[in-house]
């Protein structure tokens, strides 16, 4: 139920849509009797996505999230297993064309970095369908055979393909192996995501590490980088805001311990 509120929330809700639809109901007032208040309504909105598209507004929203949890070093000591979340591969697209078509590509790629540096650890790539229409999602094969592409062996790689949001990642991903308190896990997810997947796997009964990847932002003391593309600042704008939403979400509904997961929540690995 969480994942299909989840999913028609984001279909109404979502911060561009939304501004493109108050935009247009003030058009559609300020052309009959409440002229005032509809150019308002419509100037407001259209001002808001103006910022969005032209400022540094989704980065200034987005580098909170990217930089919450540091890449670890890399003489830390081989993990158990490495935990690659969906998205690096496009579903629908890579089933049509018959290849891998990659989405967040990071998460998959350096996955095949880590699985050469740590020969002994497990691979799980987890990852189904997030549409609200069931179908069978082949996401999950097209990564593991990406991975084998990349030199990974296919026998190290065991895939969790049910899953439609994060909640599901980690819960079913704990069904599928278990994990042990001595255990430490590797997680690899896009940088801005990596805060709500933390607190979910923890959540889960994981002793994970975070491994950020796919980072929009230059990190602390570096400053902000100004984006010229309007359609790329729009979509940075409306990931922070969506990302910031679900770990509200994720919070208040008890998938999360707290509302913005940090590396200092747990003790010690």
């Amino acid at each position: 139920m969480f994942f299909v509120v989840s999913k028609i929330y984001w279909i109404l809700a979502s911060p561009i849509r939304l501004l493109l639809i108050v935009a247009i109901v003030g058009a559609v007032l300020s052309a009959r009797r409440h002229v005032q208040a509809g150019l308002a309504l419509a100037l407001t909105a259209l001002a808001l996505l103006a910022v969005a598209a032209t400022t540094p507004l989704g980065l200034l929203l987005v580098a909170p999230l990217e930089d919450r949890f540091p890449e670890p070093p890399t003489d830390l000591a081989a993990p158990d297993g490495i935990i690659v979340l969906g998205s690096a591969v496009n579903d629908e697209i890579s089933s049509a064309r018959g290849q891998a078509v990659l989405a967040e590509g990071d998460r998959a790629t350096e996955a095949a970095i880590l699985a050469k540096r740590y020969p002994a650890a497990r691979v799980v790539y987890s990852g189904g369908s997030g549409s609200l229409i069931p179908t069978v999602s082949t996401e999950a094969l097209a990564a593991k055979r990406l991975l084998a592409d990349l030199g990974v062996d296919e026998a190290r790689v065991t895939l969790e393909d049910r899953s439609r949001n994060t909640d599901e990642n980690a819960r079913f991903t704990a069904a599928l192996v278990h994990p042990q308190p001595s255990q430490r896990w590797l997680l690899v997810t896009s940088a801005f995501h990596m805060p709500r997947a933390m607190g979910a796997f923890e959540k889960a009964g994981f002793n994970v590490i975070a491994f950020p990847v796919g980072y929009r932002t230059l990190g602390g003391g570096h400053g902000l980088l100004w984006d010229s593309d309007p359609a790329r600042s729009l979509r940075t704008f409306e990931i922070a805001l969506r990302e910031w939403i679900g770990l509200a979400a994720y919070r208040a509904t008890g998938r999360i311990e707290r509302l913005f997961p940090g590396p200092g929540d747990r003790g010690p690995s």
